[in-house]
């Protein structure tokens, strides 16, 4: 019996940022599925982690050979299904209409699809699968009215909510077969943006964790005053806000050590916070790291701190939890619905200085066994809710009901 064959149809992959995107992908092979990779780009990014590089080469390239590369696609698809691209092709200008982008860049989608209709006719390919409902589900859209398979697409946010009639996420939602949501918030969101009769196509399925992550033996909690902070170094994450904490911890003479993982555009401006507030000894930023590295400076440090102004559900947060570290991080979007503020760490107010200090003053003065017993708990927590596997399988039944659905329209196409 064939495997059945789903096509990932993502921005960029691998990317540092994603590696979620190639947990569920591998977890959805585990699960005895074939899986095609398509990125439109991605193939120059820079990669610390050596799975990132294997899954490399293993993906496609829309973009590799730039937009120029895409015509002999665009032809082959004009000639064979004529009023199909034409179809298409205004389905795009109306995209385009009061968008994120101008129009341009919705014809250069087209282009797009034409290739990945190819490629999907030559694997064979039964489904698409997105993550974000960006620029990558319109070209799925865009591949469907083709003649493509059927597509669906998870939403993350906060993204898809700070712009959803410009991404035209009502549009993507209708001509999908369903959307995936990562929690329960995000399901809200998305009912906010389209009719009733298509709630039914909003499916839950979180974001998983790997086994490297919560199959090791628990690592006692260190006795050195230390907090992480993971992610991408932008505006959303709220660095800024946690190094004016750490100023108001340290002119209070609290002891304490704040690694900040990762990298991202606002670098040069965090650190020259740092060097203004003369905290270099007590703050680090270690630049991109991998998998292996993140998990190393979580089991380094006392908590995860996460003072974010926007999120969906960071998997990041999974990650500590699942190592067995309390988490410290804001009452926004889905982050409640794991941790339980007294229970696994702290929550506090998002955007408030005062409160985030005053909360990891709290947390570094509780004495180290109250520590490992949040930390337990948010294990078992974050285990009940986010094994890779379970997710996957979830994810896995609803390609195969679709492909089933499919499947049965076709026989009654053939007997009609």
């Amino acid at each position: 019996m064939n495997k059945i064959k789903i096509a990932y149809l993502v921005s960029q992959y691998p990317k540092v940022s994603h590696s979620f995107i190639r947990r569920e992908i591998l977890a959805l092979e585990n699960e005895g599925l074939a899986i095609e990779r398509i990125s439109v780009r991605g193939w120059d990014g820079e990669l610390v982690d050596a799975i990132d590089i294997q899954e490399r080469e293993k993906t496609r390239y829309v973009l590799k050979k730039g937009v120029s590369g895409l015509l002999p696609a665009v032809v082959q698809v004009l000639r064979e299904h004529p009023s199909l691209f034409f179809k298409t092709l205004w389905i795009a200008i109306k995209m385009g209409i009061r968008a994120d982008r101008a129009w341009p860049y919705h014809l250069v989608y087209v282009a797009e699809a034409c290739q990945v209709l190819l490629w999907l006719k030559d694997s064979k390919a039964q489904h698409m699968h997105v993550h974000f409902g960006a620029n990558a589900t319109e070209v799925a859209l865009l591949t469907r009215s083709l003649g493509g398979p059927t597509y669906s697409f998870t939403v993350h946010g906060p993204e898809e909510f700070d712009k959803p009639e410009f991404i035209k996420l009502a549009e993507k939602i209708e001509a999908s077969a369903f959307v995936v949501a990562i929690s329960s918030y995000c399901r809200s969101q998305i009912f906010r943006w389209i009719k009733y009769s298509q709630w039914s196509k909003v499916k839950e399925v979180h974001c998983g964790i790997e086994q490297a992550f919560h199959t090791i033996s628990p690592v006692s909690m260190p006795t050195r005053s230390r907090l992480v902070c993971v992610g991408r170094l932008c505006e959303q994450k709220g660095q800024l806000l946690l190094i004016d904490a750490a100023n108001i911890l340290a002119k209070k003479g609290i002891p304490f050590e704040l690694v900040l993982g990762g990298d991202g555009e606002m670098r040069a401006e965090i650190e020259s916070q740092i060097k203004r507030y003369g905290l270099e000894q007590n703050v680090r930023i270690t630049g991109w790291i991998s998998s292996d590295q993140v998990r190393e400076e979580i089991l380094n440090a006392k908590a995860l701190v996460l003072p974010s102004f926007a999120e969906g559900l960071p998997v990041v947060i999974m990650e500590a939890m699942a190592l067995r570290r309390p988490v410290i991080s804001t009452y926004i979007a889905a982050i409640p619905e794991l941790v339980v503020n007294g229970q696994h760490g702290f929550l506090f107010p998002a955007g408030d200085v005062d409160a985030l200090a005053e909360t990891l003053k709290k947390f570094l003065l509780l004495p180290i066994q109250q520590l490992q017993q949040m930390g337990d708990a948010a294990y078992a927590r974050v285990i009940e809710r986010h094994s890779v596997d379970v997710e996957a399988r979830k994810l896995a039944q609803l390609f195969r009901d679709e492909i089933s659905k499919n499947s049965v329209s076709k026989e009654l196409e053939v007997t009609a």
